[in-house]
C-alpha cells in the first residue's frame, strides 16, 4: 500500500516543516535527525548544488536554467538543501524566518547603503564614558 501524499495548492514554509517532521517520523527516522547530522547533510547537499556550477563559466552558470536537465537537477538540490535546513531548524528550534530577518536588520546596520543615512545605534553602555555632571 503507498503513502497517501497529500499538498496544499500554495504550500507555506511551516506545512512543508511539518511533512517533513511526519515524513521522518513515519519512517523511524527521528534518531538520525541530530543537529550533527543534519548539519552534515546540509553541507552535503550544498556541494551537490555547488558541483553543478563548478566548471561553468559566468555565462553558462547564468543561463544554467534555460537547460531542461540542468534546471531540474538545480530545483531538486535547492529542495534538499532547504529539507534539510528545514530540519536542522527543527531539531533546534530556530525560526529560520526569524533568523533570517534579524540577520538582515544586523547586516543593514553593520553595512549601510552608500549614501544612506546611519540608524542610531543603541546606547548598549548609558552612563559609561559620559562626562562627570
Amino acid at each position: 500500500m503507498s503513502e497517501q501524499v497529500t499538498q496544499p495548492a500554495d504550500p507555506t514554509l511551516e506545512s512543508l516543516r511539518r511533512r517533513l517532521v511526519e515524513f521522518a517520523a513515519a519512517r523511524s527516522w527521528e534518531p538520525f535527525h541530530t543537529p550533527k547530522n543534519l548539519a552534515a547533510a546540509l553541507s552535503v547537499e550544498a556541494g551537490e548544488l555547488l558541483e553543478i556550477f563548478q566548471w561553468l563559466t559566468p555565462e553558462q552558470a547564468a543561463s544554467v536554467m534555460s537547460d531542461r536537465e540542468s534546471a531540474h537537477r538545480v530545483r531538486d538540490e535547492v529542495a534538499d538543501v532547504l529539507a534539510y535546513l528545514l530540519q536542522f531548524c527543527t531539531t533546534l528550534g530556530v525560526d529560520p524566518l526569524e533568523a533570517l530577518a534579524a540577520k538582515i536588520e544586523r547586516n543593514e546596520l553593520r553595512f549601510p547603503a552608500p549614501g544612506a543615512k546611519p540608524a542610531p545605534q543603541p546606547d548598549v553602555n548609558p552612563g559609561v564614558g559620559d562626562p562627570p555632571m
